[in-house]
């Protein structure tokens, strides 16, 4: 594998690269951004919905029929949808209703809904063989939790935003983020996918999509305190709520494979999916503002990411990890 395929199939480095690259060419900072996607909410949000749809059909293709019953499998299920809906929502929408009635900060407080309200990313399941994880654990529950999501997310936007968005749209917009592609899925699963193609493919569709977003915030308008403060909350819930699991199950002598994916359930969020409700179901300069929380949540995932990747998951603090518990006596047994 060549460096430029290497590269392209690293999701840590697609992602860093498409933010360098939103804010070097953002509308409003630099101006290179295309006026006619920065004018036009509609155009972003329907190329947001068609591709974010296609990427969730891709990754949910690639979980097989097997081992994806629900009932054979509780725990794992009740666990996936604990952590990556109820848990993973608090520190947004704690941030939100403190937030909301402020008139600086109000506006921008709005992003915080959809980030809360969107499931774990569809590449969790990818993730976790890469970072040495449950994977079938992540795969079952990837599908399990986008059918709850089909209620969870209007559910949230409903009793958050209920009063100042159109529910039916919030409804349909969800149905075609997950409810096609969960059907659609199902029947391409047999179709062949080459990893490295499947990887790359997927990899510069996500990085599009952060450079429509991103390229697209008026951070100037919205201020470097702002920002900072959007940021904050991302780190607490992303960095924070992933270190404090990630101290909890250790403590609790949990396997690392369960760990890994735990992790990656309860802070990495599918922020396509609530750069598509932002973009389709507010209007007018609502989205730009909502944009702002959005946008450093993304930033500071990348970071997040790239740490999970290179320190807290990698094959050094693996291998350490597991000699250590060979010595104690501990066998890292995954259970169900």
């Amino acid at each position: 594998m060549n460096t430029i395929t290497k590269l392209l199939t690293s999701s840590a480095f697609m992602m860093g690269f498409a933010v360098v690259f939103s804010l070097l060419t953002n509308q409003y900072i630099t101006g290179i951004f295309p006026d006619f996607l920065a004018n036009d909410s509609k155009l972003r949000s329907n190329l947001t919905i068609l591709l974010l749809a296609s990427m969730i059909t891709l990754t949910l293709s690639r979980i097989p029929y097997k081992n994806l019953n629900p009932v054979k499998n509780a725990k794992s299920v009740c666990r996936a949808i604990v952590l990556g809906l109820f848990f993973a929502a608090t520190i947004p929408l704690v941030a939100y209703y403190l937030l909301k009635d402020n008139p600086d900060y109000g506006k921008y407080a709005v992003g915080l809904v959809f980030i809360a309200a969107t499931p774990f990313a569809g590449s969790v399941g990818p993730l976790s063989l890469i970072l040495r994880g449950d994977l079938e654990h992540a795969l079952r529950s990837t599908i399990v939790v986008y059918i709850v999501s089909l209620l969870w997310i209007p559910f949230l936007v409903w009793i958050t935003l209920g009063e100042s968005v159109d529910m039916v749209n919030v409804v349909i917009t969800v149905f075609e983020l997950l409810g096609v592609p969960l059907i659609l899925s199902r029947l391409i699963t047999w179709v062949k996918i080459d990893k490295t193609v499947m990887a790359v493919v997927l990899n510069c569709i996500i990085a599009f999509l952060v450079w429509l977003s991103v390229g697209s915030t008026d951070f100037g308008k919205a201020g470097i305190v702002v920002l900072a403060i959007f940021m904050i909350i991302a780190a607490l819930r992303d960095i924070g709520l992933g270190l404090t699991t990630e101290a909890a199950e250790k403590k609790m002598n949990i396997p690392w494979s369960q760990r890994v994916t735990d992790i990656l359930m309860i802070s990495y969020k599918n922020k396509g999916i609530a750069i598509a409700l932002c973009t389709s179901v507010l209007v007018g300069p609502a989205i730009g503002s909502a944009m702002v929380a959005i946008a450093a949540s993304i930033i500071v995932e990348v970071l997040w990411v790239a740490f999970m990747d290179s320190v807290l998951f990698s094959k050094k603090s693996m291998a350490k990890e597991l000699k250590s518990d060979a010595d104690a006596g501990i066998h890292q047994v995954w259970e169900n």
